[in-house]
Formats: structure tokens, C-alpha cells, sequence
């Protein structure tokens, strides 16, 4: 397990239509707050501001089919244009299990990446991809590659 501290949230929120919501910084848009996307966001400030990703190097939503299935991504961290981490969020409470990872490996076959991650806002999961296919779980985020 990954430890993770979020920072103090400072979210630009406001309530429209009787829904709370809170600008995205990274899609550029008001989006509706739900235990997932708090998990979101809140983890992508982590990897911002505890971890000094540059805010540029995130995609959310991705759109891609795997199989016959259309998904989305959560997250996907970039390196020099390529993938370079995966991670899925689920609301908190939501147990990170089998399912979890083989949701993370099935859009890793369309998107080929070096790290897999995947929260709930309370626990953390990642996994290092070795050129061979071997998984390694990893005990701490790596830093962004310079």
C-alpha cells in the first residue's frame, strides 16, 4: 500500500442546478462533484503539488476500446507524449481488488504504460510494469521523470 496525504484542497467550487461542483483545472471545466471525482481530483493535486507532476502531462477521461467494450481512463499521466502511468479511481469505500487490477491491465493492453495505479482516496495501490509483462507491486509513487 502507497502512502498518500492530500493537500488542503483550495478547489474553485460553486453549486449550479442544486449540484455542487468544483473547476477542473486540468479539462478546464465546471465539473459535478461525486465521491469519485473528489477522489480524482483530490489525487491529481497530490501528484501536482506533494509530487511535482507538471500539471500538462494529465489526460482524464481517455476514451479507448478494449475488446468490443468502450471505456474511459481515469487518468493517464504522460511522459514526453508517451502513457506513462495509469490510474483508476473509485469512490471511497470501494474495495481495490481483483477487479480493480484486471480493469487496469485490460486498458494497459490498449495503452502501454510503466506504472499502473489505483485509489479509493484512502488506499493506494500501484504496480510497476516490467518490459517482460511482470508486475511489481511498488510501495511509493514514483517521482516524474525530468
Amino acid at each position: 500500500m502507497i502512502q498518500v496525504v492530500f493537500p488542503t484542497p483550495d478547489f474553485r467550487m460553486r453549486q449550479e442546478a442544486g449540484k455542487d461542483q468544483l473547476f477542473d483545472p486540468i479539462r478546464k471545466k465546471w465539473i459535478i462533484i461525486t465521491p469519485e471525482e473528489w477522489v480524482r481530483q483530490n489525487f491529481i493535486q497530490y501528484l501536482v503539488k506533494r509530487l511535482s507532476y507538471p500539471a500538462a502531462c494529465f489526460a482524464i477521461e481517455k476514451s479507448l476500446q478494449v475488446g468490443e467494450l468502450h471505456r474511459r481512463t481515469d487518468v493517464v499521466v504522460y511522459h514526453q507524449l508517451n502513457p506513462w502511468m495509469l490510474i483508476e479511481c473509485k469512490e471511497p469505500g470501494v474495495p481495490l481488488n481483483e477487479n480493480t487490477l484486471q480493469q487496469l491491465l485490460g486498458y494497459k493492453s490498449v495503452i502501454p504504460c510503466s506504472y499502473l495505479v489505483a485509489t479509493n482516496g484512502n488506499i493506494t495501490l500501484g504496480f510497476a510494469l516490467e518490459k517482460s509483462g511482470k508486475v511489481i507491486p511498488i510501495d511509493s509513487l514514483p517521482g516524474y521523470p525530468q
